[in-house]
C-alpha cells in the first residue's frame, strides 16, 4: 500500500513538471542581426573612452540589452522592423558631434542594410575603410569636418544609391574617383576642404546633382563638363586654368564661385547672363577682358558680381548698369582706366548697394551721385584710382595713386 502510495506521489510531482515547463516562456532570440551588433560593437570599441562623455550617444550604447529593442539605450540607431521572424537590422547610424575621436571600424561594412551614415563634426581619423563597398543601400554618407586620411576610396563608386555624399573639412588626398560618374543617383556632392589633387573627371553623367563644392583643394586642369541640372557650383581656391566656358550651358545654377583659380581669358557673356544666376564670383583670377552684353532678349536675376582681383583691362563695362537684379559689383584692383561711366552714378541706392572700383586707374570726375553719395545709401570705394576725387567724400577715403604713377601708367597703354 506505501508501495502505491509512494508511485502516486511520484506520478503526481513528475504531472506538474511537466505542466510547469509546458508554461515556461521559449528563450527569446535576439532582435538585432549578429554581425550589426558585431558592427556596433568594434564602432564603439574604434573610439578613445576619453571622448565618450556622459551625455553623449555612444555612452548609451549598452550591449547588455538588443540595439534594436531597447528603451534609452543606443541613441542615434535606427532599426527595421521586419514583418516575419527575421531578425531587425540597423539602417541609420547619426551620431552626435561629441567629438569622438578614434577610426572608423571595417566592420562597418557588416551593417549591409545601412541608409544613412552620419558621423559630422567629430574627430575619427585614419582611412575611410574599404568594406563601405557592402553598404549597398546607403543613401547618405556624410562625414564632414573629421579628420579622415588618405583617398577616397574606388569603392564609394559601388553604392549606386548614394543620393548625398559630403566628405569636407577632412584630409583626403589623391584625386577623385574616375569612375564617381557612375553614381547616377547622386543629389550632392562636397568634397571641399581637403587635399584633393588631380584633375576633376568628367561629371556630366551626374545628371541628377544639384550641388558640387570641390572648393579649397589642389585640383587643376580644364573645368570639364558638367551636370546640366547644377543649382550650386563651388570650385574656388584651386589651380583650375583655361576657360570658364563649361559653365556657360548650366541654365540651372543659381551661384557659382571659381574665384581664387588660374582662369583666364574673357568672362562670357552667356555666363555673365545665365538666366537663374543670382551670384557670381570670378574673382582672383586671371582674366583680361569681360564681354559686353547684349540685353533685348536677355533677363537675368543676378543679384551679385565679384570680379575683383584679376587683369581686367579697358574702360568699365557699361551694360551692367543695365542688369536690373545686380546689387553688388566688386570690380577692384584690376587694370581698369577711363571715367566712371554716369550711368553708374544713377545706379547709387537704387538698387546698387555695394559699389567697390578702387585699385584701378580710372580717371576724370566722378558722377555727381556717387560724389554725393552718404553712408547709407551705398558701400564701396573708389581709392587708389586717378580720379579726381576728394579724400571729404566717403567712397574716395583712402586717397589717390600719385600723379607719376598715373602719368606712367596711361604711356604704356
Amino acid at each position: 500500500m506505501a508501495r502505491n502510495r509512494g508511485h502516486s506521489v511520484f506520478l503526481l510531482l513528475l504531472a506538474a513538471s511537466i505542466l510547469a515547463l509546458a508554461f515556461l516562456p521559449n528563450p527569446v532570440e535576439p532582435l538585432t542581426g549578429v554581425t550589426d551588433v558585431q558592427a556596433l560593437r568594434a564602432i564603439k570599441e574604434s573610439i578613445d573612452p576619453v571622448t565618450i562623455t556622459p551625455t553623449s550617444f555612444l555612452y548609451s550604447w549598452d550591449f547588455n540589452v538588443d540595439p534594436c529593442d531597447s528603451s534609452g539605450s543606443f541613441l542615434g540607431v535606427l532599426c527595421s522592423f521586419p514583418l516575419d521572424n527575421s531578425s531587425s537590422r540597423v539602417i541609420a547610424i547619426g551620431l552626435d558631434d561629441a567629438g569622438y575621436d578614434g577610426f572608423l571600424s571595417p566592420l562597418i561594412g557588416n551593417l549591409t542594410e545601412l541608409v544613412t551614415l552620419d558621423l559630422t563634426r567629430n574627430k575619427f581619423r585614419g582611412p575611410l575603410p574599404e568594406s563601405i563597398i557592402n553598404l549597398r543601400q546607403l543613401t547618405k554618407l556624410l562625414i564632414s569636418e573629421n579628420l579622415f586620411t588618405g583617398q577616397i576610396p574606388d569603392a564609394i563608386t559601388k553604392l549606386k544609391l548614394l543620393q548625398e555624399a559630403d566628405l569636407s573639412y577632412n584630409h583626403f588626398s589623391g584625386s577623385v574617383p574616375a569612375k564617381i560618374a557612375v553614381l547616377r543617383s547622386l543629389n550632392r556632392l562636397i568634397l571641399s576642404n581637403n587635399a584633393l589633387s588631380g584633375r576633376l573627371p568628367d561629371l556630366s553623367g551626374l545628371w541628377q546633382l544639384s550641388a558640387l563644392d570641390v572648393s579649397s583643394n589642389n585640383l587643376y586642369g580644364n573645368i570639364p563638363r558638367l551636370p546640366l541640372n547644377l543649382k550650386t557650383l563651388f570650385m574656388s581656391h584651386n589651380v583650375f586654368s583655361g576657360h570658364v566656358s563649361p559653365v556657360k550651358h548650366l541654365q540651372k545654377l543659381l551661384v557659382l564661385d571659381v574665384s581664387d583659380n588660374r582662369l583666364s581669358g574673357r568672362v562670357l557673356q552667356q555666363v555673365l547672363t545665365l538666366s537663374s544666376v543670382v551670384r557670381l564670383n570670378v574673382s582672383r583670377n586671371h582674366f583680361t577682358a569681360m564681354d559686353p552684353i547684349d540685353f533685348p532678349g536677355i533677363e537675368t536675376h543676378l543679384q551679385s558680381l565679384d570680379a575683383n582681383d584679376n587683369q581686367l583691362r579697358g574702360h568699365l563695362p557699361v551694360t551692367l548698369a543695365g542688369l536690373e537684379n545686380l546689387t553688388a559689383l566688386d570690380l577692384s584692383h584690376n587694370y581698369l582706366s577711363g571715367s566712371i561711366p554716369r550711368e553708374y552714378g544713377a545706379k547709387v541706392g537704387k538698387p546698387w548697394k555695394y559699389l567697390y572700383l578702387n585699385d584701378n586707374f580710372l580717371q576724370g570726375n566722378l558722377p555727381p551721385q556717387l560724389a554725393a553719395a552718404g553712408g547709407g545709401e551705398i558701400r564701396g570705394s573708389l581709392a587708389n584710382n586717378c580720379l579726381r576725387c576728394s579724400s571729404n567724400i566717403r567712397l574716395c577715403r583712402g586717397g589717390q595713386r600719385p600723379h607719376a604713377v598715373c602719368t606712367a601708367q596711361r604711356r604704356r597703354w
